[in-house]
Formats: structure tokens, C-alpha cells, sequence
């Protein structure tokens, strides 16, 4: 009986979840895995598609002739048993396509048509040298030009260890080599070479014995000076006598923000009894293979870090892996440190700050088991880890945790998923928890476990509210306070830092002329354009659009243009005009482009090089300074306005964020707040860092209007260039949906988006409010696979289960 595999192929005008049955040809049967990429013929012409190997049969329904796999793009398997499990069910979660799944899981490098390469890593015949490699260490792989005899045996050269393929990654490079020696000639051999030597060749003496002690292994050459006490030109003279060969090595990339350490650095401190009483929790759960998930709930500064530390020190003692993920790039330096001072080099490191050769070699060790530790943003938590033990998800509440972009999943809920696979706890910390995940610990689905205060011991920050409509009728505008001016001059004075939180970048928000009252809009978006004053244009947030600064109104010819709003590099000029000695540092997206510039800026805080850290939100959470005595956030409300239903949880939650950075060491920390709200009760409360009142309020606003956690959402979302068509589009799929779903599901809309019109492109949008709906995910699926046929006719539709913003 012939051999058949099963394979979701990749064609992306007619995706399906359905694999398709391919013959496997006679001389690769056997050699075959779930896991593997391969090419297949597909359609009735000859085009040629990659697709995934998702599992293999010996018999089919069909009844005609099967197409056979043409050619396999590796030697082994890329996703394993349970990233392809994990794939179908993101698939089903997310309403997405597997393929878009499985590759989301890849390094970019291996998702794009990329060189590959086969590289000889242990000795073969002569004739296999030959036939296979032309005689050279390194051959390109190129399946479509290999007669499947060979590439049978390039198979079981790879099940037996003796090849290895890479891929060619950005910049032309390849992975990346030193230059390496090994022997050539047996051990008896040198001895023979020994007994002729001339009695004053001490170094050819030495270096014989050294070869002797290194036989069938290929050590760096810059490791082999060091280890045999000899220099580069004895192992040239050996080379020329034909004693040993220079070979390349291969040596993994480190990312910038990785001091990759080989020995521990730091020792684990002291536990205080609610610290200790989180990580027996944890680690009795990570002992007992328990997927038990632990809200660990603390105030700013009550050493979660620790906790999370002790709990994967006791995990790597059990023979198990970890994950660590964090929210923000910004925030990887920091902790990237403290994880690798603890656990040396059984850290790797994944975020979309690495460059594409980083993040490959860095999955690579992964996937090899070099590394047992993942530290990273949201994508690491598809980490090709083996035996996870314990998942750690900090920031628990951050929105970046969300993916926008196809699959739209939630990194919570895939953490979820192998905690339940492994048998491994999942630790959700956070100050500030998500309603979401303190209702549920709230109802026993979750185990809570508190932190209720700062393990130095010192006091939460004081926090003072500034009402600007006051300050605003005693002084002329300005950014700042008489207050917060006054507190920054002292802690220039007294040689302290302090951390300032605008979460608006640019100089000004917009610019409008006075006579006429035009604003300029961006051409593709229903939005202003903003200010930025460093590169002298006008740009949009949204879609990228730059245009030169106007400086007559485009309407009227009117000079009355005027600048209108604030942002980050506003507060600067004006920091620099109010406080000329203050050295300031910006920290925003604009800043942070380069790679390397979040390490960078933080390195230079760190080390005093600076006064003042001006920022967007990437400053408030998880950064830890011993000498900021003083926090200032210069306008609360920038995210109270919006028409977000989470508007007020997410105020709450930054401000409280921010406020922990200050007073984190034995100085005692003051955080002022600057708002036109000074009445609103996130605000109020953060000034408090009352979680708990918070929570009740919020909760009962939720259950008010029927918003999570009382209901589940799905934002369907349609897209045109023409308005009307867009409209239309959307009523019609409201008016099928509502036939479908359950009579108590609730649909909002269909309405246009907050913002309209982004890059020429119309979007409506329709909210479903639902408890228990048994034909939800069946019909919003079947919807998915009609959609396709719409994308040749202009349309865009998406569905995004649980979204953060209706925005």
C-alpha cells in the first residue's frame, strides 16, 4: 500500500483548513514526517505550491490518481506534534487559515523565499562526498533541481546527524561562521610525525599533542590559541604540512540586548513570606505537572521579577523549560539582563527588535535544546520549546499582548493552551490585572496570589492630582505645572532622576489656521496629520503619509497657520527653554527606530547620563531605576476621550504603572499627575493605586452596558475604497448573521469605524455581544471561506474574536 501524506497547501487566493491527499513518491516512503514543508503540484496546470506535511495515511476515498509531492524544502521537520496541534485549534480560535497559523510560528527568514544551505557536520564516505557535495563542506539546497534518489539520501544523512541546513537571512549573510581547526591524521600518525621533529620545534611539539587531544572534534580557532597556549601562526605552519584543516564553525548571533553569560552572576535574594508563599505555590503546581494558571497580583515594586526568577530556577532543577513573556520591547533590556545574570547561557531571546539572522539562530538554539529559557515579547510564546514547565505572562493586562494582524490571537489564551498540553502552571502577574482575569480569579478559575507590598518596604509613592483648568487661568499655557517645575529643579539639584510620561509623540497634535479654521488632514485618512518638528514635516500616524509643514493655510492663503496640541518633542523644546542645565532624554517611537536605540537610552538613564526621561507609554511599566524619586505624567486624559469602552481600565492601569517607577530604592518616590479630570474616578483612584475599589466600579459600569467580562465580543470588520460599497457589504453580512446566530446574541451596528477612512480605505464595523452562542464559530467560519472570493472584487473582511479597541 502506497504511502500518502496529508497537506494544507499555500495558495493564498483559496485557503482552506481542509488538507489535500498527495502520493508519497516510492523512494522517499518512510522519510516523510508531519512537520515538513514541501512543494506539490496543485491545479490543473503546472503551477507548483509549498504546503505542510499535517499527517500521513496509507489509504484514501479517492478513487482517481493522486499528484505526488514533488520535492521537500527541508530535511526535517519545521513545527512539531504540538505546534501543529496548536496551529488547528489557533486556526478554529482566531477564524484564520493554518497555513497564515503555522507560519506565524517561523522565523521570518524560513516564511520567505529564502537560499537554503546543507552544510556536512560529521565525516562521510568518499563517495557520498563525492556524489552529494561535490567534494565541498557546503552545497546549496535546491529541492526543485535534486532527482528524489538523492534527496532520499540527504534524508538519512540528517536522521543520522551528519548534515545540517541553513537558511541565508538578511544582508546576504548566511549563518554566521569563525574560522575553526580539525585533525586530519590519526593519533599513531602524530606520533610517528613526533619521532622525526627536530629537538627545538617545541611549538610543532605541542601543537601535535594538542591535536592529539582534540581528534574527530572541530574547536574554534580563537578557542584552541586560548586552550593549547600557542599562536595562529603554529596552527598555519600545521595547515601547510597538511597536519590539520582550517574548517568555518558555525557561531550563533547574539542579539545586542543579550550579554550572553556562560556562568551565573547573580544569586537569588532573600524571599519575604507572601513571595515565598507565591513561589511554593507555583512550584508545587510546576512539580505536580498541574496546569493550574496563578493570577500573581502586586503592587508596583513588590518583587514579582523574583518570584518569577525562583519559580524557573525550580523549573530547570526538574529537568523542564521555561517561558517568560513581556510586553514592550523597551522592556526586554531590563529583563533580558536580570533572567541572564541569573540562568547564563540557557537564555534565548525572541522580539521584532532582533534583526532576521538574530531571531533565526535564536529559535534555532531553541529548537535544538541549547536553550532553556525563552525571555520575549508576544510571538515568543510559540517558542519551540520541548517539556515546558512554566509560562509566565508579565504585564498580564498589557493590550500589546494582541496580535491586530491575521491570526488575531490573544498571547493569554495560546500560554493557555500548552500550559494545558504540558501540564505546565501559568503565572499571569500584573499590578494592574485585566477585568478580564480578576473576575476569573475572582471565580476560582484563576488561583490568585498577592504581593500586597514593596519588598523594600517603603511606601507606594505620594501622588498629587494638578487640576490644569487652574493652572491654565494663573498661567500662560504651558506644559507644565508651577508644581511639577518646582519638584523637577529640586531633584536637579540634589543630583536625582525623573521620569516624565506624555503618551502623545510629535510637537503638536495638528495645525489649524486661525481665520479660516482648516486643519490639515492627511489625504489617505480621516485624521490630522501631526506635527514633528525634528524632521520638519507633517505626518500621519496611520498610514505613513509625510508632506513639508505648511506655513500658508491651503484653504484661504492665510499666514494664521498655528500649531495646536502637544506631544513628546513639544515637552522637550520647552524643557529645554524652561530647564536649560536638565539633561533629557526622549523616548518614543520616533526615537526608538534604529536598532539597538531602546537598549541604547536606557543604558544612558541608567548609567546618570541624563536628568530627565521624556516618554510614551513605552516608559511606564516594568523599568526599575534606584535614583527616580519623581514621576510626572503631563496630561492624564489623552486615552480618557476616546470611545473605547476600555478607556477608563486602560487611564487606570498606566497611570499606576507609571507611578510605580518612582521611589523603587531606599529614596522615597512622588509621582505628580496633570489632568483636566481631576475628578474622574480612574483617575482618583490610581492616585490611590486602589485596585480592588477599581475593580468593583468598573465591573458594575460593565455589567451596565453588557461589555466583557459579562459578554464575549467579535469585531466583523469590512473594508472598500468606496464608501457605499463598504456600507453595503457590511449590511448584508448583518442581515445573514442575524438569521444564523442565537436569538439572545447581541449585534451592535453596522457603523463606520471611529476613523473612518485609513489609507484610501473605507471600514464599517459590527460588534457581536454573546454569552453562549452554539453557532457562532460555525457560521463566522463558513463566512471566512465565502469571503475569499471577495478580496478579487476590492473587499477586505476580517473578524477578530475578543478585540482590545472598537477604535
Amino acid at each position: 500500500m502506497n504511502q500518502m501524506a496529508q497537506i494544507i497547501v499555500d495558495v493564498p487566493t483559496m485557503q482552506t483548513n481542509q488538507p489535500y491527499t498527495y502520493a508519497i513518491p516510492a523512494q522517499l516512503t518512510d522519510q516523510i514526517t508531519p512537520g515538513m514543508r514541501v512543494v506539490v503540484p496543485f491545479g490543473n496546470g503546472s503551477r507548483k505550491v509549498q504546503g505542510f506535511v499535517v499527517g500521513l495515511s496509507e489509504q484514501t476515498s479517492f478513487t482517481g490518481e493522486l499528484k505526488s509531492i514533488d520535492s521537500v524544502l527541508e530535511l526535517h521537520p519545521v513545527l512539531n506534534e504540538e505546534l501543529l496541534k496548536l496551529a488547528q485549534w489557533l486556526a478554529e480560535e482566531t477564524f484564520a487559515f493554518q497555513i497564515t497559523c503555522m507560519y506565524t510560528m517561523l522565523p521570518n527568514v524560513m516564511r520567505t523565499k529564502t537560499k537554503r544551505f546543507l552544510h556536512l557536520i560529521d565525516e562521510v564516505d568518499e563517495q557520498t562526498f563525492l556524489e552529494l557535495f561535490n567534494g565541498q563542506d557546503e552545497i546549496l539546497f535546491e529541492p526543485e533541481q535534486l532527482n528524489q534518489s538523492t534527496v532520499s539520501k540527504l534524508l538519512k544523512l540528517k536522521r543520522e546527524g551528519k548534515v545540517e541546513m541553513t537558511y541565508q537571512v538578511s544582508n546576504r549573510a548566511k549563518a554566521k561562521t569563525m574560522l575553526g581547526v580539525t585533525p586530519k591524521l590519526s593519533f599513531e600518525k602524530y606520533e610517528e610525525i613526533r619521532s622525526v621533529l627536530p629537538h627545538n620545534a617545541h611549538a610543532q611539539n605541542k601543537l601535535l599533542s594538542y591535536l592529539q587531544s582534540i581528534l574527530t572534534t572541530t574547536v574554534k580557532l580563537s578557542e584552541a590559541t586560548k586552550q593549547s597556549g600557542l599562536t595562529t601562526g603554529t596552527f598555519t605552519t600545521g595547515e601547510h604540512k597538511g597536519w590539520l584543516a582550517k574548517v568555518p564553525v558555525e557561531v550563533y548571533r547574539s542579539p545586542n540586548s543579550v550579554n550572553r553569560r556562560e556562568t551565573v552572576t547573580e544569586e537569588p535574594f532573600k524571599l519575604n513570606t507572601s513571595q515565598a508563599a507565591a513561589v511554593q505555590q507555583i512550584t508545587q503546581a510546576v512539580s505536580a505537572q498541574k496546569p493550574t494558571t496563578f493570577l500573581l497580583e502586586g503592587v508596583t515594586g513588590s518583587g514579582k521579577t523574583e518570584v518569577y526568577l525562583q519559580s524557573i530556577a525550580h523549573t530547570l532543577a526538574a529537568g523542564k523549560t521555561a517561558i517568560m513573556l513581556v510586553p514592550e520591547i523597551s522592556l526586554t533590556p531590563q529583563m533580558v539582563t536580570r533572567v541572564t545574570q541569573r540562568f547564563g547561557s540557557a537564555v534565548a531571546v525572541l522580539h521584532s527588535g532582533l534583526s532576521n539572522g538574530e531571531k533565526y539562530d535564536e529559535w534555532r538554539r531553541i529548537e535544538k535544546g541549547e536553550a532553556q529559557v525563552v525571555v520575549g515579547a508576544r510571538s515568543a510564546v510559540f517558542a519551540p520549546l520541548k517539556n515546558i514547565g512554566l509560562i509566565i505572562m508579565d504585564e498580564e493586562h498589557e493590550t500589546s499582548y494582541k496580535q491586530d494582524e491575521t491570526p488575531r490571537y490573544h498571547a493569554r489564551n495560546v500560554a493557555l493552551w500548552r500550559s494545558q498540553y504540558h501540564g505546565a502552571p501559568v503565572v499571569l502577574g500584573s499590578a494592574t490585572p485585566s477585568l478580564e482575569s480578576r473576575a476569573r480569579a475572582q471565580k476560582g478559575v484563576y488561583q490568585q496570589l498577592m504581593l500586597p507590598e514593596r519588598i523594600n518596604h517603603q511606601p507606594l509613592p505620594q501622588v498629587t492630582v494638578v487640576d490644569m483648568r487652574k493652572e491654565l487661568k494663573q498661567h500662560a499655557e504651558s506644559n507644565f505645572s508651577t508644581q511639577l517645575l518646582d519638584a523637577l529643579t529640586k531633584r536637579i539639584a540634589r543630583g536625582e532622576q525623573s521620569i516624565l510620561m506624555l503618551n502623545r509623540r510629535g510637537y503638536s497634535s495638528f495645525i489649524m489656521c486661525r481665520d479660516c479654521g482648516f486643519v490639515l488632514k492627511c489625504p489617505n485618512c480621516d485624521i490630522s496629520l501631526t506635527l514633528h518638528m525634528d524632521t520638519h514635516t507633517m505626518k500621519c500616524h496611520y498610514c505613513g503619509h509625510e508632506e513639508p509643514i505648511p506655513h500658508q493655510c491651503p484653504n484661504c492663503h492665510s499666514d494664521k497657520i498655528r500649531y495646536y496640541g502637544t506631544g513628546t518633542q513639544k515637552v522637550q523644546a520647552e524643557l529645554e527653554q524652561k530647564l536649560p542645565d536638565a539633561k533629557v532624554l526622549r523616548m518614543d517611537v520616533d526615537t526608538t527606530r534604529r536598532k539597538g536605540m531602546h537598549e541604547k537610552l536606557l543604558q544612558q538613564f541608567g548609567n546618570h547620563e541624563a536628568d530627565i526621561l521624556l516618554g510614551t507609554q513605552m516608559i511606564a511599566k516594568g523599568l526599575d531605576f534606584p535614583n527616580v524619586t519623581l514621576v510626572g505624567v503631563l496630561n492624564a486624559d489623552t486615552g480618557l476621550g476616546l470611545p473605547d469602552f476600555r478607556a477608563s481600565e486602560h487611564t487606570f492601569q498606566l497611570l499606576t504603572q507609571v507611578s510605580g517607577r518612582a521611589g523603587r530604592a531606599d529614596k522615597k518616590g512622588e509621582v505628580i499627575v496633570q489632568t483636566f479630570n481631576p475628578d474622574h474616578y480612574a483617575i482618583k483612584l490610581a492616585q490611590t493605586q486602589d485596585f480592588e475599589r477599581f475593580f468593583k466600579l468598573e465591573m458594575a459600569l460593565r455589567h451596565r452596558g453588557g461589555y466583557p467580562p459579562y459578554y464575549f465580543t467579535v469585531q466583523v470588520l469590512t473594508s472598500h475604497e468606496e464608501e457605499a460599497q463598504a456600507a453595503k457589504k457590511m449590511l448584508a453580512i448583518t442581515n445573514w448573521l442575524k438569521q444564523k446566530l442565537a436569538p439572545d446574541s447581541i449585534i451592535l451596528g453596522p457603523t463606520p469605524q471611529a476613523i473612518a477612512r485609513v489609507n484610501r480605505r473605507y471600514y464599517y464595523q459590527i460588534v457581536i455581544k454573546y454569552k453562549q452562542d452554539p453557532n457562532l464559530q460555525p457560521s463566522l467560519s463558513e463566512m471566512m471561506q465565502g469571503t475569499q472570493k471577495l478580496g478579487g472584487q476590492g473587499f477586505q473582511i476580517s473578524i477578530d474574536p475578543e478585540p482590545q479597541h472598537f477604535m
